[in-house]
């Protein structure tokens, strides 16, 4: 009997040693600052309209979370459920719709679609389960030579694309807020050593872009009961800027009040504490250890987007505040019932 109960004692108690000694892969906070976990993200990603994952793209952590949220996401939702993706320019939504069909093998969609370097690791899963179970993926992002016309020419270098070429980007006008800062900050950045792809107009090049897939997802679904979930590069959602800002300005043209909730990933060397900057960018920020692995090499330096500082003048702030919806969506903590990346493809 006393044999029993030592080895019954050890079980119990073999969890909290083994804990003790382990290493997390990452940790959630909240906007507040306060941990949180994965089940907590998850409530409150389901009680949202419009879902942002804003990722690293090299980072293997963000994209297991990325596959695991939509698995949980679809056990909650089932066909209303709309995935959407910067990874899939707007002109692959055809070949996207054949492969999500079936009409289309595998190998085909991968060959003839425009695909990332690290698609078949990172991205692939994603896709392969929303065809499995027969749901709507959305490709978002404006195609790259369009944003190249804008990166050199301004917005009215669109001006000579036909009727069916204005199709895959966002309606003109632009509205185009200098002094955000996702986008001040990249006009800080211009000149020096920069390449000489990076003009003064590369902010307008990334609003462009931010437009284009804040418009797909609202036509995805967003107004008729459907939830998305949209991954994308953290700089295009960090600090509720970028595209949610144009989503924020898209819904406060109607009657409805969708609840848009945001997620972002660092990186850094303890993932124990948070600072207030890095709490402010997100609804939820996951913190994942500096030290894991890529998934591909980074990007050259001179190619990753400046740092968004939390700090903004006053116009800035007022511009902000209007684009924010109504009603905002805090996710709850055990501790608080009130509560409620770089992108290497802005060439």
């Amino acid at each position: 009997m006393k044999f029993i109960c030592t080895v019954l004692l050890v079980l119990f108690l073999f969890p909290v040693y083994a804990s003790k000694g382990g290493k997390e892969a990452y940790m959630v906070f909240n906007g507040k600052g306060r941990k949180a976990n994965y089940e907590e993200l998850l409530k409150a990603a389901n009680r949202s309209d419009i879902v942002f994952f804003g990722e690293m793209h090299n980072n293997p952590i963000c994209h297991w979370l990325e596959l695991e949220l939509t698995k949980d996401m679809y056990a909650a939702k089932g066909s209303n459920l709309v995935l959407g993706a910067e990874m899939f320019e707007v002109d692959n939504q055809l070949l996207l719709n054949e492969y999500m069909s079936k009409m289309i093998r595998k190998k085909d969609f991968e060959a003839e679609a425009k695909l990332w370097p690290n698609y078949k690791t990172d991205y692939a899963p994603i896709v392969d389960f929303a065809r499995e179970k027969g749901l709507k993926f959305s490709a978002t992002n404006i195609p790259r030579r369009y944003a190249a016309i804008v990166n050199f020419n301004g917005f009215e270098g669109l001006d000579s694309i036909n009727a069916m070429e204005r199709g895959l980007m966002a309606p003109p006008p632009i509205k185009y807020i200098d002094t955000l800062a996702c986008y001040a900050n990249i006009a800080k950045s211009i000149g020096g050593g920069m390449p000489a792809h990076m003009t003064m107009n590369l902010g307008k090049a990334q609003a462009m872009k931010d437009a284009t897939m804040a418009h797909f997802i609202m036509k995805s679904g967003a107004f008729n009961q459907k939830t998305i979930l949209h991954f994308n590069g953290s700089y295009h959602s960090d600090n509720h800027q970028g595209i949610v800002w144009y989503v924020n300005q898209a819904i406060r043209k109607t009657s409805f009040e969708l609840k848009v909730l945001t997620i972002t990933c660092l990186e850094q060397e303890n993932i124990d504490t948070i600072s207030n900057e890095d709490a402010d960018k997100a609804d939820f920020i996951i913190i994942i250890p500096a030290s894991m692995t890529k998934t591909q090499p980074s990007d050259p330096p001179a190619m990753t987007m400046p740092p968004v500082s939390a700090k903004m003048d006053d116009k800035s702030k007022e511009n902000e505040k209007e684009a924010k919806p109504k009603e905002e969506v805090k996710p709850k903590t055990e501790t608080d019932d009130n509560d409620g990346g770089e992108d290497d493809d802005d060439d």
